[in-house]
Parts: C-alpha cells; sequence; structure tokens
C-alpha cells in the first residue's frame, strides 16, 4: 500500500483539478496550457516513481543474487596447504551476480583436490545445477580416496538433480567437468568430462597439459566403471596451474576474432609480478578488454601456485578449506 499511496495522490490531485477547478472547465489556450501542464506534471511523477521502484527492486533482486552466490560459488581462501589460489567469474549477462560455472579448491588427507566446471547454458538457469554438483564435490573429496570414486559420486548427484528438477529436458542437460588433485611433493593427477585442459605456468613458459581425450561431459554418457586419473606432471616451487572454462579460449571481439589465450597468458607471466592474484586481475582485464565488456558465454578462471605458504588457522591470513575470512584477500605467510 506505500507504493500505491504516492500515485493514488497524484491521481487524485489530478482528477480534483479536473472536475473542481473552474480554469480545467474552460475552452481558452491558456486553461488548456495550464490543464495540459498538470496533467504533464503528474504522468512525469508517475514514470519517475514506477522507475525508482524499478531500480529499488532491481537492486534488490541483485543483493540476494550476489548472496546466493557467494553462498554457493564461495570466495575461496588465499592459500590452501602450499598453494596460492586466486579466482574469479566473469558472467555473460552484464550485472549478473550468477553465472554458468563453478570451482571449489579443498584440502584434504590425500591431497589439495580442485574442480573446474561449466553448466551447459548460462545465466539464473544454471544455479540448480552448480548447487548439486558443488554440493557434492564438497562432500565426496573427504569420502573417496580415488578422483574417480569422486567423479561417481558427481555423476549420480548431477544424474539425480536432472531427474528431480527436469525430467521432460534431462537428456539435453550436461555439465563439462576437471577434477585436479595435487599432492604434498607437487605431483598432479586428473580426470577430465569434457572440459579444457589446464595450462602449467614455469617462468615464462606456458604449456597446455593434454595427457589424454577426456571422457564425455556428465550426463551425457555414464562414465566407465574404471576411471584411472591421468598424470599432469608435477608442479614445482614457483610453478603455477591455470584453469579455465571454454569462455576464456572462445571468447571473441568485435571482429570475430578469438581471444588469444596462450599468448596472453604469456604475456601476464612475464609482465607481471608472478603470483597468482596479479596473473588472474590480469587476465581477467585482457579478456574483459577483448570483448568489450560482453563476454557472450560465462568465463571462469582459477590459478593455483605452489608458493609453500602456510596455512594459519586463527592468523586471519591464510586458511585450509574454508577457514579463511570471506574476503580471501590476505597473503600468505611463505613457509620457511
Amino acid at each position: 500500500m506505500r507504493t500505491l499511496g504516492l500515485p493514488i495522490a497524484w491521481g487524485a490531485a489530478a482528477v480534483t483539478y479536473k472536475l473542481a477547478c473552474p480554469l480545467a472547465q474552460e475552452s481558452g489556450l491558456e486553461a488548456r496550457i495550464v490543464t495540459s501542464t498538470v496533467f504533464f506534471a503528474v504522468g512525469t511523477g508517475l514514470i519517475l516513481h514506477v522507475r525508482q521502484t524499478l531500480l529499488r527492486e532491481l537492486r534488490r533482486v541483485r543483493r540476494v543474487a550476489g548472496a546466493a552466490q557467494n553462498a554457493l560459488v564461495r570466495p575461496l581462501p588465499s592459500c590452501v596447504d602450499g598453494l596460492d589460489v586466486a579466482a574469479a567469474q566473469l558472467p555473460s549477462e552484464r550485472g549478473a551476480a550468477i553465472g554458468g560455472d563453478l570451482y571449489e579448491v579443498i584440502a584434504t588427507e590425500y591431497g589439495v583436490r580442485a574442480v573446474m566446471g561449466d553448466v551447459r547454458g548460462h545465466g539464473t538457469g544454471t544455479f540448480g545445477t552448480v548447487a548439486a554438483v558443488l554440493g557434492c564435490f564438497r562432500e565426496a573429496v573427504h569420502d573417496e580416496k580415488d578422483l574417480g570414486g569422486v567423479l561417481h559420486r558427481l555423476e549420480r548427484a548431477l544424474d539425480r538433480h536432472l531427474r528431480q528438477e527436469q525430467p521432460a529436458g534431462a537428456a539435453e542437460e550436461f555439465v563439462t567437468l576437471l577434477l585436479v588433485e595435487i599432492r604434498a611433493d607437487g605431483e598432479m593427477i586428473a580426470l577430465n568430462c569434457g572440459h579444457p585442459w589446464p595450462y602449467r605456468l614455469s617462468g615464462t613458459d606456458v604449456d597446455q597439459l593434454a595427457p589424454a581425450d577426456p571422457h564425455p561431459p556428465l550426463g551425457v554418457f555414464p562414465l566407465p566403471a574404471d576411471l584411472s586419473p591421468v598424470g599432469l606432471g608435477y608442479l614445482e616451487h614457483g610453478d603455477a596451474l591455470f584453469l579455465f572454462t571454454d569462455g576464456a579460449q572462445d571468447a571473441r571481439d568485435a571482429r570475430g576474432r578469438f581471444f588469444p589465450l596462450p599468448h596472453a597468458l604469456a604475456r601476464a607471466t612475464r609482465d607481471a609480478p608472478f603470483s597468482s592474484q596479479t596473473i588472474l586481475s590480469r587476465m581477467s582485464h585482457d579478456l574483459l578488454h577483448h570483448t568489450r565488456g560482453g563476454p557472450a558465454d560465462d568465463i571462469a578462471l582459477m590459478i593455483l601456485t605452489r608458493s609453500g605458504c602456510t596455512s594459519l588457522r586463527g592468523a586471519g591470513n591464510c586458511a585450509t578449506g574454508h577457514d579463511a575470512p570471506a574476503a580471501g584477500n590476505a597473503p600468505c605467510t611463505p613457509r620457511r
């Protein structure tokens, strides 16, 4: 009622003027000008009131969407068991807080496990699928000894979600996914379901790691019973692993040219101090500049640098898993 109060008052004032004011009953030019001015002012006021109401509602919806996104794809800690971490999402919908990409990094007794995924489609319509996959991943990485067990758990969780939420179109939905495990000695293993392989950044060298053909995306065909991870080599001290969704390599400029991802990575490692956050900032800037701030697809980026930072509980600067503050941007303490 509070929202309708002002428009009703303005409307009543206009009707009262028209019916009760003697000037409104006259047909002369002066009278018509005054009457038109009154109704123009009332109409303008109504339009401005509606506009302000819609803007307030839009801001409220964006705050709710942002809170939901932060609760689901939570800000990552700056340090996870010796790995300097940075990640970002670039949604395709301008002003949107929710995209169709997902990522997570969690320290477990088996090593640091990371996931990077891309749900078919983009925007708020993918939110339920992102929630189903991430929720399962956060549990499975602690319960399953092998990455194959984690991936089978994710497949079952996605299948249940699609049958419950989208029974008519479940066969058309899928998720590309990359699982990576980084052990204490730097050895990396991975399982890939239709996702781009990551890049390893070592000094100024930029190499895409592609040890095998990926499995089909989750939700397309059943996965084989035996899922043996493939080796990605070792992440030496000072090296970084760059994970991304296909929105990064498929991003186009106004002339239809693809984003030169390997060259941009090489330039970022050469021109900026080598840290996860500086490389992430440079890559995000370059992608937005290439697409003029409007990528056609959601983009997610994540960089894991083996820095030897120490996870200090309660110190406020590093954490294992999600014990870090929400901002997750505090510097890590190098291990002596």
